[in-house]
């Protein structure tokens, strides 16, 4: 009998082809919700076996994706490809630069001050994307203006590549910790990283913190990919680095 292998992949709640308003926000539970309502879609397939499915979840919806494998029982193997953490980034800045309560307070003020502008216009602007000039500085927005502003990931529709994210929409996100409970995920979930990508350490604490404590460590994994940066594993970039067969294997293994 051959076998048929269903893919759906779907545009986040509040963006692109999918509803919500006000636009171009994020929610670290309806977020999740979304790759829920993604599982219980293809539970209901007479095509597919609902006792094998998978989710990858690629940057900040790889937190994401850790999140639904955290609640969703259903899911069988998820992995992440460059993950950020989305919540920890939002209140505590890059490289937690900013993990200390008056940091934090400054942050709360400006934000929910934008919340009473928009709310008192019925206006929700964007914070803006990336450059139309390439950034002089070498580092990671080199790095994403080399992805989102070319050929690469470049559309038209992009929150990255064009307009950037709602002014608000890390509201939820600052008050609200992803991966709570990842320690008591019993399902196999592979976490994927690059080697000199900025986004490491989300990765490696994600990790961290998963098998501490947890009965269910010999289906968890954390793989570094060498040289890779955090946004050649969005495509492969110039080295081909996402890892084809690893995930192959991990996929068939775990949903067999």
């Amino acid at each position: 009998m051959k076998k048929i292998i269903k893919l759906l992949a779907s545009d986040p709640s509040f963006c692109g082809e999918s509803g919500g308003q006000p636009r171009y926000m994020n929610s670290p539970d309806i977020n999740t919700e979304d790759f829920q309502a993604a599982v219980d879609f293809l539970s209901v397939q007479e095509n597919v076996d609902s006792e094998k499915i998978g989710i990858i979840g690629i940057c900040g919806w790889g937190g994401m994706a850790i999140n639904a494998a955290g609640i969703d029982t259903r899911v069988k193997a998820t992995a992440v490809m460059t993950m950020y953490d989305m919540s920890r980034i939002s209140a505590d800045g890059y490289f937690d630069a900013n993990d200390n309560e008056e940091s934090r307070y400054v942050a709360r003020v400006a934000t929910n001050k934008a919340r009473t502008e928009c709310f008192a216009k019925s206006e929700y602007p964007t914070q803006g994307g990336l450059p139309n000039e390439k950034p002089a500085e070498e580092g990671f927005f080199q790095q994403y203006w080399d992805y989102y502003k070319t050929e690469r990931g470049y559309h038209p529709r992009s929150l990255n590549s064009n307009m950037g994210w709602a002014a608000t929409a890390n509201t939820s996100m600052m008050n609200t910790r992803l991966l709570r409970y990842s320690n008591e995920i019993r399902s196999a979930v592979l976490i994927v990283h690059g080697e000199k990508a900025h986004s490491r350490y989300m990765g490696e604490t994600a990790y961290k913190d998963m098998i501490k404590g947890n009965k269910y460590t010999s289906n968890k994994e954390l793989m570094i990919i060498p040289n890779a940066t955090h946004c050649d594993l969005y495509d492969g970039g110039n080295g081909n680095y996402i890892p084809w067969e690893k995930l192959d294997s991990f996929f068939k293994t775990n949903l067999k």
